[in-house]
């Protein structure tokens, strides 16, 4: 069965255009032009990834990703005007799992399609009964499998980008991970910079979920100038 893509922008031409791409990639398309009309196919459609415009004319793009990780997990792709970085960071702080800038290139879309999709469905695998695939540290435990984050045996619902920053964290107990290297084991692209905030909104959100804070952090420690840690033994 082909994973199920939703499609919001009111510019008929890119939507179209990006539909064309998907569909040419064997993947099932529901396009839609206002987010009022997305939001009855998000509420009676089991979907894998959305793409949403940040600019449409009745709900706009970040209200509609607030809505959907009310209750889904899936990745979400926000498309933003150009040079327009405060619509990327609120994306990111809203929940979305990556952005593109228009004007963009379809090839591109297809390939952030294809490389959200895979983490995706890597961290929603069957579970199996071994316990090599359950990280601890305290009382936070990550089942890869499951795709479950537990925090004082009460579920935490990440998005598959928060969910794979934790992973790589834990994985690297004891170890700083640079925020270029987080950006490259999980986006395997060269479009990195010093100053992308990318790395920096998703680890704020996965603190404010995990109700951790920067000043006395329990989890997640910032190495100023090398990148973030989560320590072998926490208080």
């Amino acid at each position: 069965m082909s994973d199920k893509i939703l499609i919001v922008d009111d510019e008929t031409e890119i939507a179209d255009l990006i539909e064309v791409y998907l569909k040419n990639e064997d993947y099932t398309v529901f396009k839609f032009y206002t987010a009022r009309e997305a939001l009855e196919c998000i509420e009676a459609t089991p979907l894998d990834l959305a793409i949403l415009d940040v600019m449409l004319p009745d709900i706009n793009g970040f209200t509609l990703c607030q809505r959907i990780r009310e209750r889904h997990t899936y990745p979400v792709i926000m498309l933003t005007a150009k040079d327009a970085e405060i619509d990327k960071i609120t994306g990111l702080t809203l929940g979305a799992d990556d952005y593109i800038t228009k004007p963009f290139l379809p090839l591109e879309m297809v390939a952030r399609v294809k490389s959200q999709l895979r983490r995706y469905k890597k961290y929603n695998l069957p579970p199996t009964e071994r316990d090599s695939h359950i990280l601890r540290c305290s009382d936070l435990v990550l089942d890869t499998k499951k795709h479950e984050c537990l925090l004082n045996d009460k579920p935490v619902l990440l998005t598959p980008t928060e969910f794979s920053i934790l992973q790589i964290l834990l994985e690297n107990k004891g170890n700083a991970v640079s925020g270029e290297e987080l950006f490259h084991r999980i986006w395997a692209d060269e479009y990195y910079t010093k100053s992308s905030n990318t790395i920096t909104v998703h680890i704020r959100r996965l603190r404010e979920k995990l109700k951790d804070t920067l000043e006395n952090p329990k989890y997640i420690k910032t190495i100023w100038g090398v990148g973030y840690r989560i320590d072998e033994k926490q208080p």
